[in-house]
């Protein structure tokens, strides 16, 4: 028997829905439960043939038990290697080799000097930096919002460079990116899984919380395949199986807002009746095909085009999804 875990924190109604789902279509020899986690032994087997990751960007020994669980044969959506990899400036910086049209981005050091640590530890940092030239390229009004991470925490919309000084230095520790506003006509948040599976959602990210999937875009046949094409080459870069990724319209032409969100909101109560019954269908088909592909003891991982081309260009063999 194969087992499909749910590893997951507070949300319930997709990952009971997921496991429901899954268990109904009666495929023989597949099963899904949460995951149960009593002890974490170097090199052994989690007893998962899939995993699928909800949790873990939050809680450090998830993660790591992730890594293990897929060491030793499990196939971990979305891989946690990469995941823990990642970060919103390194996909910008992808995006632009890639094609993907992006806002204007910069990154920044932290306001505060990271914890043991002293002004010797930044002799290759210039001081002060070429804000002129930071904000000549950015422009305003821009968003500064942190590197890594999501839910739109620690996000601020800036009108201009007073408000920069004055928000940055409430950052703290945080490593801070600066991006140029995309001013749209419209806004789409769009699912995507196994790198295949595309649901192109309307999104109104200025509404509140809970009224953000009620938008009244309704885009062309010719948009609706142009952002098709921009979130799969996306994701096979990236390589995530489970991700949502945000096209902001600016004079007819998608640019990617933010594209890694590899434990997205999949609650029935925010995302809709129609966006959760798609999600959870997809998703328990998805997890049933990885199920039934995965091979004991071998590399079960998604790795994306990115890492692939690297491992390839330096004489290593191209393995895994």
């Amino acid at each position: 028997m194969k087992k499909i875990g749910i590893l997951f924190g507070q949300e319930r109604s997709f990952p009971m829905a997921l496991i429901e789902r899954i268990n109904s279509k009666g495929v023989e020899g597949i099963t899904a439960e949460p995951v149960r986690i009593d002890k974490v032994m170097q090199g052994e087997p989690s007893g998962y043939a899939v995993i699928i990751d909800r949790i873990s960007q939050d809680v450090p020994f998830y993660r790591t038990y992730l890594k293990n669980a897929a060491m030793t044969g499990a196939a971990v959506i979305n891989n946690p290697f990469w995941w823990s990899a990642d970060d919103k400036f390194f996909n910008n910086c992808l995006m632009v080799q890639v094609g993907v049209p992006v806002p204007k981005t910069v990154i920044l050091p932290s306001y505060e000097m990271p914890t043991d640590t002293k002004s010797e530890s930044f002799s290759n940092l210039a001081y002060p930096l070429d804000w002129p030239g930071i904000f000549n390229y950015v422009g305003f009004p821009a968003y500064m919002k942190p590197y890594a991470g999501g839910g739109w925490k620690n996000v601020y919309k800036l009108n201009n460079i007073e408000e920069f000084y004055e928000k940055h230095s409430e950052t703290g520790q945080l490593v801070m990116l600066l991006q140029e506003e995309i001013i749209f006509e419209e806004y789409y948040r769009c699912y995507c899984i196994g790198c295949k599976h595309v649901r192109i959602m309307p999104y109104e990210p200025r509404n509140p919380h809970h009224l953000r999937y009620q938008a009244a875009f309704s885009p062309s046949q010719e948009l609706l395949k142009q952002m098709e094409e921009i979130v799969l080459r996306i994701n096979h870069a990236l390589g995530y199986d489970f991700n949502t990724v945000e096209l902001a319209i600016r004079d007819g032409v998608p640019y990617a807002i933010d594209f890694g969100n590899p434990a997205p909101d999949a609650e029935r109560s925010s995302v809709g009746e129609d966006n959760f019954e798609w999600v959870v269908e997809t998703a328990a088909n998805y997890a049933i095909e990885r199920a039934q592909a995965q091979l004991e003891g071998q590399d079960n991982l998604t790795w994306g085009e990115y890492v692939k081309k690297s491992a390839t260009s330096n004489g290593l063999p191209d393995s895994g999804v």
